[in-house]
């Protein structure tokens, strides 16, 4: 899923949670929602690793899978 700045409409680049729009140097907050209810996921952090828990029922989700939205 591509997501664009909402400046300038610009393709946004994912860093640590964030969206980074390289053209107007601006960052902006993503919240992680799950692929099968949409609703937000529970970032798990550790050792490095990140991953994304639904507490609706669809458990662990593969980073490969999680939509993001602007905040």
């Amino acid at each position: 899923m591509v997501l664009n700045c909402p400046v300038c409409h610009g393709a946004l680049e994912q860093q640590s949670g964030l969206g980074h729009c390289a053209h107007c140097q601006q960052d902006f907050a993503l919240q992680a929602l799950c692929p099968e209810c949409h609703k937000p996921l529970e970032v798990l952090k550790a050792c490095g690793a990140v991953d994304y828990f639904c507490q609706n029922g669809h458990g662990l989700i593969s980073k490969k899978r999680v939509e993001f939205k602007l905040v």
